[in-house]
């Protein structure tokens, strides 16, 4: 077996193709569009390059067929506010060959070690955790947009290399219309106390619009850079160009009555994103957004081909956590889901193990967990304690910053 460093066109173009060949005749894997992979990759459109870098292998058998590929990167923000200097790896498949899947570790965890690496975490992206984080373990179904499906043997190899449980990712999921399409009410007790807090002096919901845009990314970086700085020391701030390029990058996919927000005294205290999901129609281009499928993609979207909605991000800002305003932003949203009737399904994905409120509030709203993925870390310096991350964060709960970096 050989691998091979990621520089040709020819080997950009396997490294982005062997997944179809991979998953062919999979029916719950959809294809990433290639467009997005390639942007992963470049310094002219990702970010994460102006603090970080990146680097992609390819693996050939004795024959010169590719059986596996693997990307590498370091974050030098996300890695400098770690314990240890940590890397990471991702975009990891692999026929079913272990030899080869920790060749292909080996190769990643050499070349982050010669950079001063002293953890891996992976599979994760290059980039913000809402795409591409996680191995999926458990709810081998068609993901949502932006939540990672694997072989189901990766999971083996993952753990029998030396990775471990950093820490476990949620998806719920909540029929949103039973099967007489009729809206399936929310639970009466957060009905009540949506409607009390609704009612309540000084406060205001209002729903994203485009045209308003830099004040809502302002809001969403003030709620989410506060409610986010309380876990981890890990914790990176939302850069708010990023997020902007996110919703002009996602306009044509966006309803603004989907995205909410909750204000005290036009004070931006919560939020919730909810996308359809895209991955519903790219099911039916194999990764090409050509001329065609643009076509086809105005047509689905008509058409309203997207019945499920996948949440994306939420935070509610600290002072105002258990006042129940989350439950009045699912109010404001069961009352769009009334007046969208090709929606049909709502999942809410993920949520840490290490996040109880959330799962208390998503447990609260009726769903079920239908999914679970898993972020493992690989302690290259083994002499190093592996310490999960909740339990780093109830650390840093309990001594605050300087205990959770003691050791």
């Amino acid at each position: 077996m050989t691998v091979i460093e990621v520089i040709t066109k020819q080997h950009i173009r396997e490294f982005r193709d062997f997944p179809k060949k991979l998953y062919k005749g999979d029916p719950f894997w959809v294809c990433q569009l290639d467009s997005a992979i390639k942007a992963v990759f470049d310094p002219a459109k990702n970010n994460t390059f102006r603090h970080g870098e990146a680097i992609r292998w390819i693996l050939k058998d004795d024959n010169g067929k590719t059986i596996g590929r693997i990307a590498a990167f370091i974050d030098q923000v996300r890695s400098a506010a770690n314990s240890q200097p940590t890397g990471g790896i991702g975009f990891f498949e692999v026929t079913d060959n272990k030899e080869a899947a920790f060749s292909l570790f080996d190769t990643a965890r050499e070349w982050l070690t010669a950079r001063g690496m002293e953890a891996m975490d992976g599979p994760i992206n290059f980039g913000e955790n809402d795409n591409n984080w996680g191995l999926l373990v458990e709810g081998f179904m068609q993901q949502g947009f932006g939540m990672p499906y694997n072989k189901k043997y990766y999971r083996s190899f993952f753990e029998e290399y030396g990775f471990k449980n950093y820490f476990e990712q949620y998806s719920y999921h909540r029929d949103v219309r039973g099967a007489d399409n009729e809206i399936v009410q929310f639970p009466e007790r957060m009905m009540k106390i949506a409607e009390w807090i609704s009612r309540r002096p000084g406060y205001s919901f209002r729903h994203f619009e485009f045209r308003n845009k830099e004040k809502f990314v302002r809001d969403i970086v003030d709620i989410y850079n506060s409610t986010w700085s309380v876990f981890k020391e890990d914790f990176t701030p939302l850069d708010p160009a990023f997020l902007e390029e996110s919703f002009n990058k996602a306009k044509f996919v966006i309803d603004e009555e989907l995205i909410w927000f909750a204000y005290f005294n036009d004070k931006p205290i919560s939020f919730f994103i909810l996308f359809p999901d895209l991955n519903q129609i790219l099911k039916h281009f194999n990764g090409r957004m050509n001329l065609w499928n643009i076509i086809r993609f105005i047509y689905f979207r008509m058409t309203h081909k997207m019945t499920r909605m996948r949440a994306i991000d939420g935070g509610v800002h600290p002072s105002y956590q258990n006042s129940g305003v989350e439950s009045a932003i699912f109010l404001h949203l069961y009352r769009e889901f009334k007046h969208k009737p090709w929606f049909k399904e709502l999942e809410l994905s993920w949520v840490g193990d290490y996040n109880p409120k959330m799962i208390a509030i998503y447990e609260a709203l009726g769903a079920r967990k239908a999914k679970m993925h898993i972020t493992y870390r690989y302690l290259i310096n083994n002499a190093l304690p592996f310490i999960r991350y909740k339990d780093e964060m109830a650390v840093k709960q309990i001594y605050g910053d300087a205990g959770s970096k003691a050791e």
